[in-house]
């Protein structure tokens, strides 16, 4: 059982009573924790249920409230005017008797975590992240926190909803307030010291390469290093006429990217959006008859090599390069899904091989999502990467199960999905079943999966609710009806991931082999047509990479289900 104290927390309405409510209301017992100790106090204004929000934290909270309402209004700060001016602002202060300085900016910065993520919060003032390393009392961070959000959930449950509520938020996941990790945090320093390097000598369209694998932890990484590109006093140079932007070809990573660009009010030097798809960026360039400075690529393996409809140039990431400063580019080539994101010569392997030259090549090597140990995740690897069945390790913290139906796996994973406090768990599929978002089959409402009796709708058909439209496929509440694809959980992570191995996928002579016939991903599976007018097929190496997608979204767990029989059999033996 646990010796650690609840904190204390007072809320009040914030104005300039606010010293004597303070005062007013807080029992003798807790006044010298509030008065003498350092707190952390939360400002929020309620407006037709959003909420606008300032997360600080003070060794004096009475000099630090009367500089806010004072000091900060005379300065003009518009955030703090409205505060003040507004009937319905609310003050917490928070104290504990543990609390040290490195600790409240680690709760703080905790917080600012959590209500960024919380959806009705609209914004998020104190954009400052700053996590401490070890310290005295650094163990206790965990648990004194939870008991802070329980106490602050009883008070206000639409502001600070249930832990597991806010860590199943795809926005949780790729917040920029997360904690790094000792090899994130020296790689983010690396990057800024490139940049301001290139910055200094005045360069032009240079690379920064930034590879990993799927889970190594490159979303947070970028969702941490725009943040500090645009507002840490440490990058105030690299700022000074250099416009910063994020760009991700990705349609469900991009929603995401800009829920956070709209909470935390990111703003570049210019007229264009700081978050933006590749294309849309590029033509906004031309519009505005301008150049870039520092451009942040999020799964810049997505980026098209090749020009399409909407898409006239040749190739995303020279066209980047050439309006830049420099790109900083995250790559993983085993997750390219489409003919027209490939490298179609040794171009690409040019640019890493100049990268690395000159010491902007950055590889990432830990495993950050699948919670698993080292073996199990050697299995998986292995499985996508030789084609080989191996037995599956004993693992007491990931759970690989095979099952003998589609139904029985869709149970499973509804199952999963309804205690929200391990998080949320979706099913997918290999696209080996026909879907199209132009139009609707002939002889059913939805494109579905279909095997045997069984079927179920491929994703994005079934309606949504009104106030879920905004969010990401897989934190929509309906999708738990649908079969999502690499269209919709590439980048994210699920609890517990589901996948139907199409028949595109066969085991044979005791290997794994993709069957391009069997695949309705026509962008995947249809001959690549090169300059020299030579026609090549990428099909095998992109349903590869598509497999690869699915197999690695579960943090805790992976349950499939196979429709080739052999390697349904060649499974069902490896979990025996």
């Amino acid at each position: 059982m646990s010796n650690i104290q609840s904190p204390v927390v007072i809320e009040i309405d914030y104005s300039n009573r606010t010293f004597d409510q303070l005062k007013e209301t807080i029992a003798p017992k807790h006044s010298k924790l509030i008065f003498d100790y350092p707190t952390v106090y939360i400002v929020n204004d309620e407006n037709k249920n959003k909420y606008s929000v300032y997360v600080g934290e003070t060794t004096d909270i009475i000099r630090r409230t009367n500089q806010h309402l004072s000091d900060d209004i005379k300065k003009d700060r518009e955030d703090w005017r409205q505060f003040e001016q507004s009937k319905t602002s609310k003050m917490f202060v928070i104290g504990h008797n543990h609390f040290n300085k490195s600790l409240t900016l680690d709760i703080e910065n905790r917080l600012m975590l959590y209500l960024s993520s919380v959806d009705q919060v609209e914004r998020v003032q104190n954009r400052r992240g700053n996590p401490q390393n070890q310290y005295y009392t650094s163990e206790e961070l965990d648990e004194i926190f939870s008991k802070i959000w329980r106490t602050l959930n009883r008070k206000n449950h639409y502001l600070f909803p249930a832990e597991s509520f806010i860590r199943n938020s795809a926005i949780f996941k790729s917040s920029p307030f997360h904690k790094l990790t000792d090899e994130q945090v020296k790689a983010k320093n690396e990057i800024l010291l490139k940049i301001t390097s290139v910055i200094s000598k005045n360069e032009t369209g240079v690379l920064i390469l930034v590879k990993g694998d799927a889970g190594a932890g490159k979303t947070v990484l970028m969702s941490s290093l725009i943040d500090d590109l645009l507002n840490s006093e440490d990058t105030q140079m690299i700022r000074e006429n250099n416009d910063i932007n994020l760009v991700v070809n990705h349609d469900d990573q991009l929603s995401v990217y800009q829920e956070i660009e709209k909470k935390l009010e990111w703003k570049s030097g210019s007229n264009i959006n700081v978050v933006m798809k590749p294309t849309q960026f590029l033509n906004a360039l031309k519009k505005e008859k301008t150049d870039a400075g520092i451009v942040v690529v999020d799964e810049g393996h997505l980026l098209l090599t090749a020009k399409n409809q909407a898409y006239l140039g040749g190739n995303h990431l020279n066209d980047l390069l050439a309006k830049s400063k420099v790109v900083v580019l995250v790559y993983d080539e085993n997750q390219i899904m489409n003919k027209s994101q490939i490298w179609t010569d040794d171009a690409f392997l040019k640019l890493e091989h100049e990268a690395n030259l000159k010491g902007n090549l950055i590889t990432l090597h830990n495993q950050m999502r699948i919670h698993a140990t080292k073996e199990t995740v050697e299995w998986i690897r292995n499985l996508i990467d030789a084609g080989v069945v191996n037995e599956v390790p004993i693992d007491n913290d990931y759970d690989i199960r095979v099952f003998d139906s589609p139904e029985e796996l869709q149970s499973a994973i509804m199952e999963k999905n309804d205690n929200q406090s391990l998080g949320i768990s979706r099913l997918t599929a290999t696209y080996d079943w026909e879907y199209s978002s132009q139009s609707k089959p002939k002889d059913s409402d939805y494109w579905c999966v279909r095997i045997g009796d069984w079927s179920c709708p491929w994703n994005r058909q079934l309606a949504k609710e009104k106030e879920s439209k905004h969010l990401s496929w897989i934190e929509q509440s309906q999708t738990i009806h649908e079969i999502g694809s690499t269209f919709t959980v590439q980048g994210f992570d699920l609890n517990y991931v589901g996948v139907i191995i199409g028949p595109s996928v066969k085991y044979r002579d005791g290997k794994i082999i993709f069957d391009i016939s069997e695949s309705k991903n026509k962008s995947a599976v249809q001959n690549r047509k090169l300059e020299s007018g030579e026609m090549i097929n990428y099909g095998e190496t992109l349903l590869r990479n598509e497999l690869n997608v699915l197999l690695t979204r579960g943090v805790n767990g992976l349950y499939v289900y196979a429709v080739d029989e052999e390697l349904q059999q060649a499974l069902k033996n490896a979990t025996k």
